[in-house]
């Protein structure tokens, strides 16, 4: 059992701020000892001095560890946008009897905005089920990272699983596109599960997204072992549609074979689409934790630099 993932289930109780930086410290300790040591991340406030600029907020202490000149960002040098985009459909509350999809995106959005705090960068958040429900534009103020912070312990909080939420991935992503900022990096997570005959018209939305000089990190939030291995008892089991409330009962063994094929090739179908339109798509194990987002989101802004 993933201890990030059990400290976290506290945040019903406690502040997603405050764990969003538990979880960001270490990670960046987990780094330093890892073959990403280096990375720019211990330099988030920091920029390299330029030749013929002023010596006044260089950082000195800084330049006696580390013997290279760097000075201090401030708010109007943010050189980054990024709207977070998560998919709070009911699908999306499926669990590992740990924690939910919903939930593990909700900590992975908080711990990416802690990051963005850190670099002076602009974040902006946006939440969808059949409609979408909240939409900021990116601000990099601390009063901003705050209304973030409270959006996303309210979803926490307040969720009630009677009220079915379809997904309309496609207009909601369309939408977006129009909405945001140009030449922002968009971080979705959804666990992907629409008609998979819709895979064009999703496509058309990801593509309206870069037409619009975004640049497009896809989180695929799934619980592989169940989603996607199918590693079920091999008995009877009644499973519910939770977007539509629909049943079907089924013995596991009679279906396992087509279904892992079938769930397999639709996902590797995505991920391939993905690959051809340069836009970045990574399975996000909600049995993993957390290090494997918010590193791909730091090597996703290591290429935009």
């Amino acid at each position: 059992m993933n201890p990030t993932i059990d400290r976290l289930r506290l945040a019903h109780f406690g502040n997603i701020e405050l764990l969003a930086k538990q979880v960001v410290e270490g990670f960046i300790t987990g780094l330093h000892k890892s073959p990403f040591h280096g990375f720019s991340v211990e330099f988030a406030e920091h920029r390299l001095y330029n030749t013929g600029e002023s010596t006044r907020h260089i950082d000195w202490k800084l330049f006696a560890r580390t013997e290279k000149m760097f000075t201090k960002k401030y708010e109007e040098e943010t050189n980054l946008r990024c709207q977070i985009v998560i998919d709070s459909s009911s699908s999306m509350h499926f669990s590992n009897d740990t924690i939910s999809k919903l939930e593990f995106s909700i900590y992975a959005a908080a711990s990416i905005i802690e990051l963005l705090k850190r670099q002076r960068d602009a974040v902006g958040l946006s939440l969808f089920n059949a409609e979408l429900e909240l939409h900021t534009q990116g601000k990099s103020s601390a009063a901003h990272h705050r209304y973030l912070f409270s959006e996303l312990e309210a979803r926490l909080r307040n969720y009630d699983e009677k009220k079915k939420k379809a997904t309309n991935t496609i207009s909601i992503l369309h939408d977006i596109a129009e909405l945001t900022h140009r030449r922002s990096l968009v971080v979705v997570f959804s666990d992907l599960l629409d008609d998979p005959e819709s895979i064009d018209e999703l496509f058309r939305a990801l593509q309206h997204l870069k037409h619009n000089k975004h640049e497009v990190l896809l989180f695929h939030v799934v619980n592989k072992k169940i989603e996607v291995d199918f590693e079920l008892e091999n008995r009877p089991y009644q499973l519910v549609d939770m977007e539509t409330g629909e049943k079907i009962k089924l013995q596991t063994a009679e279906i396992k074979e087509l279904y892992v094929e079938g769930i397999q090739k639709y996902f590797n179908e995505i991920s391939l689409r993905c690959a051809n339109h340069r836009i970045d798509f990574m399975p996000a194990d909600i049995n993993e934790g957390y290090d494997q987002v918010l590193l791909q989101y730091l090597l996703k802004r290591q290429k935009m630099n």
